[in-house]
């Protein structure tokens, strides 16, 4: 995964199981979702999806891609607008990708507008969307692993629309460069890290604009790194986390507990407010343990030591959703797969509810603990399982052939979603 020599050290069944597991913190789909179709604009009962976005990423020759996966010495920006279609043909949690394109506003999510924007508008988009949202809040969200351009776009507006935050927030999409390979896992990485001066540098315009009351941060599995990268930047480089970033959300963190404890402690005492959410079983997080030789903090057992009194001390909370029922082998998307669950945090963001008990059971107790933008982490949580793995671009399936399909083969039977 992390290069081909690879198959010298790991037997071939071994390494494709991890293939298929760390598969699932990301997902790729075919080309051309982006090619916006203005003509409706109008269809009946959809909701339409606005976002600003901030990218590290290149762009792509193809206007229908707008981004590819190489890494850009500047950022760019993008004003993205998603058609969702009615709720009555769809599932909460879910992206209902176009079966052919163009894509049937009445049952799939279709792309509206997908302009590429300079820093002045990307900046004036923003103040709209602001004025426009009712709390004066800034929801940024940084995706995962193996993630191309328009699973991100798509995505978001998932997670916006069906958690309820559409409308309370002004969105902003930040994504890096990530490959949509399945065996770009190195190449991910790095550019995880290569992106994490640009992530601070916009966070710190969001803090800096008055009208901006407060900042959310949605991570998800390994956009966990460059977020905790880009916070532990700014706390040294500011002597401080700006008091407007006031909610991280990481959800699945593909990020090493002990190194995550140290992102977290350079923060300082004035850090923002942290919710991990953990299960004990991700496999996909089982993989990345296995591949970096040490556990991740999104698959720890929050009860045990070390990590209990690590957790208590850096007055993190934590919603271990290990007992939650799967309904796939690698339970990796849990928050995300019980519509009901996703509908009733949905109503606790609209509700604003504070997040603060320590874990989250079944039932009333939900509804009891759960809040604000940590609605949203279910569907990020979810992402990862909601496309067909087997979907690998074209780009891939040249390069690596039969390879590609005895992968493919070995998971599809998890059946369609969409994220990491």
């Amino acid at each position: 995964m992390r290069q081909f020599m690879w198959k010298e050290a790991v037997a071939p069944a071994k390494w494709l199981g991890l293939a298929a597991a760390l598969a699932l913190c990301g997902c790729s789909t075919i080309n051309g979702y982006l090619e916006p179709v203005p003509t409706f604009e109008g269809a009946p009962g959809t909701t339409h999806v606005e976002m600003v976005v901030a990218t590290t990423r290149t762009r792509s020759e193809n206007p229908a891609l707008l981004f590819g996966g190489g890494r850009a010495a500047e950022p760019a920006f993008a004003d993205m607008v998603v058609s969702i279609p009615p709720d009555a043909n769809r599932t909460i949690g879910q992206v209902q990708w176009p079966k052919q394109l163009p894509g049937n506003p009445e049952t799939d999510f279709v792309t509206l507008k997908a302009d590429v924007i300079n820093k002045d508008q990307a900046i004036a988009t923003f103040d709209r969307l602001l004025r426009e949202s009712n709390k004066s809040e800034a929801m940024v969200y940084v995706h995962g692993f193996n993630e191309r351009y328009e699973n991100t776009v798509y995505g978001f507006a998932q997670i916006l629309h069906d958690s309820g935050a559409l409308g309370e927030v002004a969105p902003v999409l930040f994504t890096w460069p990530s490959k949509g390979n399945v065996f770009a896992y190195g190449y991910d990485r790095e550019s995880a890290n290569y992106s994490r001066d640009a992530l601070e540098r916009l966070l710190q315009y969001l803090a800096k604009e008055p009208k901006v009351k407060k900042i959310t941060i949605l991570a998800h599995s390994m956009g966990n790194w460059v977020t905790l990268e880009a916070l532990r930047q700014m706390a040294i480089r500011d002597k401080r986390i700006d008091p407007k970033i006031a909610l991280v959300l990481l959800a699945d963190p593909d990020v090493d507990v002990d190194v995550s404890r140290e992102q977290i402690a350079a923060m300082g005492p004035n850090r923002p407010h942290i919710a991990l959410f953990v299960s004990e079983d991700d496999r996909a997080l089982a993989a990345s343990k296995q591949l970096w030789g040490a556990p991740r903090l999104g698959a720890i057992n929050p009860d045990i030591e070390p990590y209990k009194s690590m957790l208590e001390r850096e007055n993190i909370t934590v919603i271990n959703l290990t007992a939650f029922p799967s309904h796939d082998s690698f339970n990796h998307g849990k928050f995300a797969e019980d519509p009901k669950v996703v509908e009733l945090i949905g109503r606790s963001l609209a509700n604003g509810q504070a997040l603060t008990n320590s874990q989250v059971g079944f039932g009333e107790k939900i509804m009891e603990t759960t809040a604000s933008a940590a609605t949203s982490v279910g569907h990020a949580a979810g992402l990862a399982i909601s496309a067909p793995v087997a979907i690998v671009d074209p780009e891939t399936r040249e390069h690596l052939g039969d390879q590609v399909d005895v992968l493919t083969d070995s998971v599809a039977h998890i059946g369609p979603q969409k994220e990491p």
